[in-house]
């Protein structure tokens, strides 16, 4: 080895020592590092956060369908809530009963020499409302024939009559099955679990109940950690003994009982990988909270779990997710309702989540690295004037001002853009901060 390069050192023969970082980085990394000055100790930040769980507290959240029902018909005078369907959560003596009385009227039908058919909520995108009074989406009553001998729908007759019949075994039994349970039951009927699926969504409507009240759940989706105790189908599940994969949350909520806990907040994450930041520094111990995530798109039984969290609880829900306009559309649907199922919008949202971060004007106050940030997408964009469009977007300000920020600048940027300052600056720096200055919205 040559004098020069024995000098130069390991280092910069691999070109690692010698390089520096760009201004710019290295300044936000500064300014970083400056933030955490502005902490105040977690005992100020706490009583912080027992102000806000005790005016959550005092609120009266709406706690069943059937007072859902009621402020449909109050909410507009001109009309009563037979103009739109709200379902309601129902035992298997009155699910059963229903889906018995439906068949016996098809079975009248086709004695009398009419054939059979089946009146169906009509679902589509031009049937589902957004009701500002009621902060959520509402679907309408409208109903079409799924007429038997008719050729464009004689197929799917045949599977609404099968799924009337699988689920009708499946209560007479007791237990629970998955969706996927349900298609692979007939596969060559069904053909794809999509058309199973969106069947099921029309028998509940037809029914009046629930998805859940047909005992045909999805597949564990959602998980949760921290300050939370409670039974699952008796056992006792303490939730901060859950280690970093946390809990995976029950298919049927209606198994879940005995509902405990000291928690101040409750914290919805959008993704897995901040979840696992989170349950890994035992955030939930530093700021008592519970951590809950859909792992990206929130499934019914997520949706049912916080509500029912909020509900028993009555806690303050804060939400983090990317700042993208997916993850606001993702937000929107655990607080609004998404269309697919606005038939249930009453049992599966749960309102005033406050949105924590990652926010569009967070990227500059916090002063996120260029690097980190992506450019959005044509197809981004057009979600974000889409989501601007939406009527529950317009009710809130500070949401529109939000969105215009980031279709301004065109950047979107994921919650692990805040790793460049550091792995742990999530849960040592931002969250910390941002429950101190109290900023939500």
């Amino acid at each position: 080895m040559s004098e020069r390069k024995r000098r130069a050192g390991p280092g910069a023969a691999a070109g690692g020592s010698t390089s520096k970082k760009p201004r710019g980085a290295s300044a936000a990394a500064s300014y970083a590092q400056s933030l955490r000055s502005k902490l105040r100790p977690d005992d100020s930040i706490l009583a912080s956060l027992r102000a806000l769980a005790s005016a959550s507290a005092q609120s009266k959240p709406a706690t069943a369908s059937s007072a859902g029902a009621k402020a449909l018909a109050e909410d507009d005078p001109a009309s009563d809530s037979s103009s739109y369907i709200v379902v309601a959560d129902q035992d298997i003596n009155s699910v059963t009963s229903r889906i018995n009385r439906l068949v016996l009227s098809v079975a009248r039908s086709i004695l009398a020499g009419r054939g059979f058919s089946f009146s169906v909520p009509s679902r589509t995108s031009t049937n589902q409302v957004y009701l500002p009074d009621l902060d959520r989406i509402v679907l309408l009553r409208r109903e079409a024939a799924r007429p038997f001998a008719n050729v464009t729908t004689a197929r799917k007759a045949t599977v609404t009559a099968r799924v009337l019949s699988l689920v009708h075994a499946v209560l007479r039994r007791g237990i629970h099955v998955t969706k996927r349970d349900l298609f692979y039951t007939d596969v060559k009927l069904f053909e794809d679990q999509a058309h199973s699926d969106a069947v099921l969504d029309d028998v509940s409507c037809m029914l009046g109940c629930t998805r859940s009240s047909l005992h045909v759940v999805a597949s564990e989706k959602g998980v949760v950690v921290g300050r939370l105790i409670f039974h699952d189908d008796g056992d006792r599940i303490d939730c901060t003994r859950m280690g970093v994969g946390g809990k995976a949350i029950p298919p049927n909520i209606d198994r879940v009982s005995g509902i405990e806990s000291d928690a101040l907040f409750i914290l919805l994450v959008e993704k897995d990988a901040a979840f696992m930041r989170l349950a890994e520094d035992r955030f939930y111990n530093r700021f008592p909270c519970i951590i809950l995530t859909a792992k990206g798109q929130p499934d019914v039984a997520t949706r049912l779990f916080l509500r029912r969290l909020k509900v028993e609880l009555k806690l303050p829900v804060l939400a983090m997710v990317d700042s993208d306009p997916y993850g606001l559309k993702i937000l929107s649907v655990y607080m609004c309702g998404s269309k697919n199922m606005s038939y249930d919008s009453a049992n599966l949202t749960t309102p005033d989540i406050k949105w924590l971060g990652v926010r569009p004007s967070d990227l500059d106050k916090y002063r996120v690295p260029e690097q980190c940030r992506l450019p959005m997408t044509d197809h981004d964009i057009k979600v974000g004037k889409e989501m601007l469009a939406e009527d529950f977007v317009k009710q809130n300000a500070s949401w529109v001002k939000e969105l215009e920020t980031m279709l301004q600048t065109k950047q979107k940027a994921e919650i692990q853009a805040l790793s460049s300052f550091g792995f742990q600056y999530l849960t040592e720096v931002y969250l910390p901060l941002k429950l101190q200055q109290e900023d939500w919205i």
